[in-house]
């Protein structure tokens, strides 16, 4: 069995209760978590998510022109400023920002850009260039560096499948599904000696990975209740127990979920509509639930998609682009307009032309939220000015 897919055997819970054979107790357990009080939340929108009609340039007639069958009516958008304004599903985004809590970041993406959600996802969540192939996540990498010793829950995966971008050298992160259920026991309370075969040894580490998490998760949730009541769907719920487990003082500094439904080439205005109505409702919540706590301050919230869509409709809907806006929410951002509004008039093959590369982003995180310098691993972008 390859290191990855037991990564995906024992770190992806999806409920139950996971019995450990004794064969894997040999490892110690050292019991300790991350310290500190800033984490980062990512959610990523699976799919490329339409950002002309998610945070709208309403005040330039070409929008119109060039979507004469999905442009969002002026008088419907909402939060309207410096000629840009929100789709009306995320009318408690403009509520978010109106408290000077949201920063947009206006054309995001990165030279050469590829319109495969596969490998466009990949460059994401590897940081890499576009003719660069890494087996590793940059947030990955960074916990690898971060974590002196190995610490199973610094980063949490809420989904049903493991994120390349938390994939490291180390067994640092953990997916999850339903951490109420993540509840791992062993079946004999036998020590046993560690063996002279490093592949073995290395399975026993990701077992007993799994078992110290599952026991810090647990503590966090006895530790915590939900202050509010969440909508009922995926995401929301995702992100309940991620206000659970940061309450409880699981002090993972990565947090990250997804949310599917974004490949709107058909459809548009009523699928847009709908899976932005449940990232508003989603994420207001847990906005609110974080400043009940007292913690917006600590967490940062980063929303963001592997690719935009093309300027032009095609009918019903819109195909593959490049870039669109990122979103970022709490951990004292100075809730402002990065960027310039998006120029319909200088397009590439009738795309949007990128201004801000996505990895000028993930330095301002490492560096202002995380206390780390990005060219540790890899990331070589000077960190984007003006967010916090």
């Amino acid at each position: 069995m390859n290191r990855r897919n037991f990564l995906t055997l024992t770190g992806t819970f999806t409920g139950g209760t996971l019995l450990l054979p004794n064969f894997l107790n040999a490892f110690g357990n050292s019991n300790q978590i991350i310290t500190g009080e800033q984490s980062v939340v990512f959610i990523q929108l699976n799919g490329g998510n339409d950002g002309l009609n998610t945070f709208i340039p309403f005040d330039n007639p070409l929008y119109y022109d060039l979507r004469p069958n999905i442009g969002i009516a002026k008088d419907d958008i909402i939060g309207k400023t410096k000629g840009m304004g929100f789709n009306p599903a995320l009318k408690d985004f403009a509520t978010i920002q109106q408290n000077g809590h949201l920063s947009v970041i206006q054309n995001v993406g990165y030279p050469e850009p590829n319109r495969s959600h596969f490998r466009s996802q990949e460059i994401w969540q590897t940081a890499s260039n576009i003719n660069e192939y890494l087996s590793e996540g940059w947030l990955g990498r960074y916990l690898d560096i971060h974590c002196h010793e190995h610490q199973p829950t610094a980063g949490i995966n809420l989904d049903a499948i493991d994120n390349l971008s938390l994939k490291g050298k180390q067994p640092n992160s953990i997916t999850v599904k339903d951490p109420n259920r993540f509840k791992v026991r062993k079946d004999s309370d036998e020590k046993q000696t560690l063996s002279d075969n490093p592949q073995l040894d290395f399975v026993r580490k990701i077992a007993n990975s799994v078992t110290e998490g599952s026991d810090e998760i647990q503590k966090a949730l006895a530790n915590s209740k939900s202050e509010i009541t969440y909508p009922k769907s995926g995401l929301s719920k995702n992100l309940e127990w991620m206000a659970r487990l940061i309450k409880g003082n699981l002090n993972s500094k990565v947090y990250y979920t997804s949310l599917n439904g974004f490949d709107t080439h058909d459809n548009q205005i009523n699928s847009h509509a709908r899976v932005l109505g449940e990232l508003n409702d989603a994420i207001f919540s847990f906005y609110n639930d974080l400043k009940e706590a007292n913690l917006l301050q600590n967490i940062t919230i980063v929303v963001f998609s592997e690719f935009g869509r093309r300027v032009k409709d095609n009918g019903n809907g819109t195909d593959h682009g490049t870039a669109a806006p990122m979103f970022i929410i709490g951990g004292n951002n100075k809730g402002t307009i990065i960027g310039n509004n998006p120029n319909l008039e200088d397009l590439d093959n009738g795309d949007l032309k990128y201004e801000i590369d996505f990895r000028s982003v993930y330095s301002s995180l490492l560096e202002n939220k995380l206390s780390f310098d990005p060219k540790n691993i890899g990331i070589k972008n000077i960190s984007l000015t003006g967010l916090f």
